[in-house]
Parts: C-alpha cells; structure tokens; sequence
C-alpha cells in the first residue's frame, strides 16, 4: 500500500478506535455517574440504551447517506458532531442532559462509521490488500474496546467527566488528520437518485422500536414488549413494501441475494450477541460475587484484547491459506469453546482457571470479526458499498442488545435470592445464551464452507444497469 493509502487506514482506525473507546470508557464509569448525578439505576441503564438506540437506529440510514452525499463529507461533518456531544455530555449537570448527549453521539457514529468503512472498501482494491486494511481495522477496533476498559477505570477514578472530555481531544486529533490526509473526491452521481425518504423514516422507527423493545424487554411487562416488537415488524413489512415500489431505494432489496452477505451479518448478530453477553455475565461475576473492583475487573477482562494483536498479524495468513468462510468457523467454534469453559464457573474460581476462556474469546474475535466484515463487503457494487457497511453494523449492533437483553433476563430469572450460591447459578444459566448463540451462529456459517472465499459467484450482488430515467421498480425487488 502506498504512503497516502496508510495514511487513510491510520485516519479511520482512529475513529474506529475511538468509537471502541468512548463506549467501554464510559460502562466501566456507570458508578460514578449514578453517584454523582444522583441517578435511579433505570435512569442510568438508559445512559447506556440511548447510544446504542441512536447507533443501531440510525446506522442503515447513515450508509446510504455515505452513498448518496459523499463518503469523506458524511465522516467529517458527522465526526465533528461527534466531537461537540461528547464534550456536551461531559458538562452535564442533570441525567437528562446526558442520554440526550448520548443519543446524538450514537447517531453520530451511525453516520461516520458506515462512511469511514466504505472508504477503505472503496479505496483499497478488493482482495489481499482490502483484506489486510479491514483486518486491520477491525484489530484496532477490538484495541479501542479493551484498552477502554482500563482507560476508563483510570479517569473515572479522577472524575468521571473525563470519560467524555478524553474522546473529544482524540475527536479533534482524527478531525485534523481526516481533513488532510482523506483525498477530496467528486460529489457521487445522483442523477434519477432521489432520497428515499418513507423508506428511511419507516426503517429508522422499526429499527428503534426493535432496539428498544429488546433493551427494554426485562424492565417492562411482556405485554408491552410484545406490542413494541409488533409495531416494528409491521414497520419493516411497511419499508420493504416501499422499497420494492422505489425507483431510487434505500435498500435494494435485491441485496440480500447475495448468500454470503446474509449469512455474514446473520453470524455477525449472533457472534455479537454472544460476545457482549458473555462480558456483562463475567462483569456481574467479578464484581458482584467476588467484590473486584473496576478496575481489577477491567485488567482481567484486558486478555480479551488480544485480538487487537492477532487481528493484522494471524489472521491476514490464516485467510490467506483458508479463506473467510473457514476461518469465520473456526473463530465461531473457539467463541463457543471459550464460553463452554467458563459454564461450570465457581464461587472461588481463580484468574488461572478464567483465563483458557478469556484468551480463547480474544483469539476468536481476532478470526470472526474481520473476515466476517470482508464477507459482508466483499463483491457488493461500489455504489453500495455504505448500505453493506450498515447492514452489518446494524446487525452487529442489534445484536449487541439482543445478547444483552437475553442475558440480564436469563439471569435475573434464574437468581432466586441474594446468596453466593444463588448469584452464581444466576450467572450459570445466563452464560448458556452467549454458547448457543455462538453454536447457531456457527451452524449458519457453516453453510459458506462450500466455497473457499465464502462469496458465491453468481450471487446478483451489484445492481442491474439502467438508465435513471427509467429505472423500473422491479430493479429494486
């Protein structure tokens, strides 16, 4: 890769890393916010779900915009919103103030990460040297994560503020790199491409709703969840009716053709589920049970990072030699076995017994994120390179609440008091949900094994080629 190409890569690592960052800085600060903001903890839960309802909510929309409106002016524009929010929410005075601040710095990132992916899948040429640039991407995404997980214990420890105000120097330090390093590049082509407006509002509520309804779904009643859920799928029943009537759509529909793409973002739910369940379970273990402090948990918990390392060493070779769709299975089957070890886990368990799982999770995220990303962008047109990035992300990022929601509701059902032993038989139940979502997830991606890449040749990936001023509405179907 060239000079100038590095440089791209280093800018959007930056603000992958970034967004892993801001994110965990800010779970392992959730104490001293409810402390001194004098927060309920359901108000406090939702410092937390409005960032992941404005992200996941939003991110489908945000990679058409990148599409539509220009990739480098939707990172930037939206990095600086990023930028201003997260310094707002540091001078909250009151808990409201704070999700607000929250909500825009998820849809913020809604909007920048599709577009800085897309750069790379649109700047880098497909094959070994795209491959490596998203390895390395996703490898410095996983770093952002754990490295946050100290970080934040560290400034929360000085003040909490910290935790908003650190991601604002960084913002400003990505912004100054994107502006000279990301290469200007002519505004897209919209001639016969209008902005399908119904489709994004339609979308945009059914994915909030979902969102909602699972991050809320152990808070509330099973009635209200039900109708919330309901209401969202007939939103999505409702976009995809306008999409197949679109002549300019916001998801082309004829996307999801492609075999490799939906098993891609189908494991990546799955895998994401099982991942961030698994570390809300082993958070709850370690502080709740043993009595570790944050920042303890958050050094035992750093092992997983790992993958920050292996990501753009192992893994380029493993692809290599095996393809993406071997090693997406081999990763998902080492998730399973990670999570498999820590099932039995005892009231005394040492760190040397925890740690097989831990570093086990750290190298199967190494092997299933980024290839799984390059499967979900590989041989899908360069027009729609942004709705790919945010399919996947969107997957990625549902699954994240569904993992989350399914977990705390195992758990709390299963924990039939406050003793030791009933906290933990608590845990180990919730702890089946990551390794079956893991052994499902698997199980679907097992189905790619047939081709060495994991990308099916004659999958209708890129749109047909017709004239804009006649596109039919069957081209969208």
């Amino acid at each position: 890769m060239s000079g100038r190409a590095w440089g791209v890569l280093f800018v959007l690592c930056g603000a992958i890393f970034l967004e892993g960052i801001d994110v965990a800085m800010l779970n392992v600060a959730l104490p001293s916010i409810r402390e001194d903001l004098g927060m309920s903890t359901g108000m406090l839960q939702w410092v937390m779900s409005a960032y992941v309802l404005g992200y996941g909510g939003f991110m489908l929309l945000g990679g058409r915009a990148a599409d539509l409106f220009g990739r480098r002016q939707m990172f930037v524009f939206w990095l600086v919103v990023f930028l201003l929010f997260s310094g707002l929410g540091g001078f909250a005075t009151e808990g409201w103030m704070l999700i607000v601040a929250r909500f825009v710095t998820g849809v913020a990132a809604a909007f920048m990460t599709p577009a800085g992916l897309s750069i790379i899948t649109t700047s880098f040429e497909e094959g070994p040297q795209r491959n490596k640039a998203l390895l390395v991407y996703s490898g410095t995404a996983a770093g952002g994560f754990s490295i946050g997980l100290v970080v934040g214990g560290l400034l929360a420890a000085i003040d909490w503020r910290w935790v908003f105000f650190a991601p604002v120097i960084l913002s400003l330090l990505i912004l100054i790199a994107a502006i000279a390093l990301i290469p200007k590049s002519p505004r897209p082509d919209r001639t016969g491409q209008s902005v399908d407006l119904a489709g994004a509002i339609s979308v945009t509520a059914a994915i909030l709703l979902l969102v909602f309804g699972v991050e809320r779904a152990t808070h509330v009643s099973g009635g209200t969840t039900t109708l919330t859920i309901g209401a969202s799928i007939v939103l999505f029943l409702a976009f995809i009716a306008i999409e197949r009537k679109s002549s300019s759509p916001l998801v082309r529909l004829g996307i999801f053709r492609n075999g490799a793409l939906v098993r891609a973002n189908l494991a990546g739910m799955l895998f994401a589920a099982g991942f961030f369940g698994f570390q809300f379970v082993a958070v709850l273990y370690l502080q709740e049970l043993r009595g570790w402090s944050t920042l303890q948990t958050s050094l035992a918990l750093i092992v997983i990072g790992v993958d920050a390392i292996l990501s753009p060493t192992l893994t380029p070779k493993l692809v290599a030699k095996f393809g993406n769709a071997r090693v997406i299975f081999f990763g998902l089957l080492l998730a399973a076995l990670s999570y498999a070890l820590f099932l039995p886990v005892g009231a005394d368990w040492t760190y040397l017994a925890m740690f097989p799982s831990l570093i086990i999770l750290g190298l199967a995220f190494s092997l299933a994120y980024g290839p799984l990303t390059i499967v979900a962008t590989e041989g899908i047109a360069e027009e729609e390179q942004g709705v790919a990035g945010g399919l996947l992300y969107t997957s990625f990022q549902f699954g994240a609440a569904l993992g989350l929601s399914s977990v705390a509701a195992v758990n709390i059902g299963a924990t039939d008091g406050d003793s030791p032993a009933a906290l933990l038989d608590g845990y180990q139940a919730a702890l089946v949900v990551p390794l079956v979502a893991a052994l499902i997830a698997a199980f679907i991606s097992a189905f790619g094994l047939k081709s060495r890449s994991g990308i099916e040749e004659a999958a209708p990936a890129a749109p047909e080629v017709t004239e804009p001023a006649a596109a039919p509405a069957e081209a969208s179907r």
